[in-house]
């Protein structure tokens, strides 16, 4: 097995799948073909979104495949940069919001239920006692969800996809309520977060490269 644990040559060991687990990569990549076809979103605003998801999964396989493929879509480098942004901020923003239940584990009369929105509440308890760190989250995610080269009604979209390959319920609460106010459909938002839903498969499936190469070691 090469010393680097990733290189582009390490994907050729998928070909094999094709014997190891023939119905299953049928699917996989049914269901790829299915999710990437032009639909209420372009595609290449699902390869925007990808590329945007692969640095939530953080598979070097993936964001090379996905931003060659939104640039042949006609996505410029600008605007993946600003949806890597995007994936930053919300990924940031899951950290803070979690931190409500830090407060709630220090208060013996905090609710049971781990996730209600009045948990957000308790925010202003971050920005009491970390205040030049969280007004510093404030602006960078404002800076990240503005319109720019990516219009904010797309940003937000993004933000839901991510929010969902998060699995932060507050992130997903907020930008979908975002979202909404910027105009973007159900049908938007459903296939961007099966845009999400098949990149994260992605990962792992692209990961195989590495376990079929460290079996035959």
């Amino acid at each position: 097995m090469s010393s680097n644990l990733y290189t582009k040559e390490n994907t050729q060991e998928l070909a094999q799948l094709k014997n190891l687990a023939p119905e299953q990569l049928k699917a996989f990549n049914e269901f790829n073909v299915a999710v990437f076809k032009e639909g209420a979103l372009s595609k290449k605003e699902k390869e925007i979104i990808a590329v945007a998801i692969t640095h939530v999964t953080q598979c070097p396989y993936c964001i090379d495949a996905h931003t060659k493929a939104a640039k042949k879509a006609g996505a410029t480098l600008e605007e993946l940069a600003e949806a890597v942004f995007v994936t930053a901020a919300v990924e940031a923003g899951g950290t803070v919001t979690h931190s409500t239940h830090v407060h709630n584990a220090k208060n013996q009369e905090a609710s049971d239920a781990l996730y209600l929105r009045s948990n957000l509440k308790n925010l202003g308890q971050l920005g009491k006692f970390a205040p030049d760190g969280f007004k510093g989250y404030l602006a960078f995610s404002r800076a990240a969800t503005k319109a720019g080269k990516l219009s904010a009604k797309f940003k937000e979209t993004i933000a839901v996809a991510i929010a969902n390959a998060i699995q932060c319920p507050y992130c997903i609460d907020v930008h979908t309520k975002n979202a909404d106010k910027q105009g973007v459909t159900s049908e938007e938002l459903g296939e961007a977060i099966m845009v999400a839903s098949a990149v994260r498969a992605g990962g792992s499936y692209a990961h195989m490269a590495n376990m079929i190469q460290s079996y035959q070691d």
